[in-house]
């Protein structure tokens, strides 16, 4: 198993329980149906390619460059999807109405997403 990839899937991990958490909880009451609706896709993508990491911390066996290159696209993929999704749900309650540049972060990290998914694919094709 591979040691760093566990770690960054634990901490995705555990902060998609948290956002989770806090959108049911602390959000709910504060910004719109809708909003929260984008703030729970963002959450389940985070689950989604948590576990995708999880999964590529069994098959990581020494290095493996494509392996390498899915970690580093399913964790950058997290961190501007989810993240854009999170700063956009939550856009009118900051009063932070420049957030709408986050609107073409989002489908970047979608393209990371489908990079990682591919890479690991073609891992897949050329493993023993």
């Amino acid at each position: 198993m591979n040691k760093r990839i566990i770690i960054t899937a634990s901490l995705l991990g555990m902060l998609a329980v948290i956002a989770g958490a806090f959108g049911a909880h602390g959000l709910k009451t504060l910004i719109a149906p809708m909003q929260l609706a984008v703030w729970h896709t963002a959450v389940e993508y985070q689950f989604y390619h948590v576990f995708a990491l999880l999964f590529l911390s069994i098959i990581a066996k020494g290095k493996n460059t494509l392996i390498n290159v899915s970690y580093y696209f399913f964790t950058i993929g997290i961190i501007l999807f989810s993240g854009s999704l999170y700063l956009l749900a939550c856009r009118d309650l900051l009063h932070w109405e420049w957030l709408w540049i986050m609107g073409p972060v989002t489908p970047l990290g979608g393209i990371l997403f489908i990079g990682g998914w591919l890479s690991l694919a073609i891992a897949a094709m050329r493993g023993k």
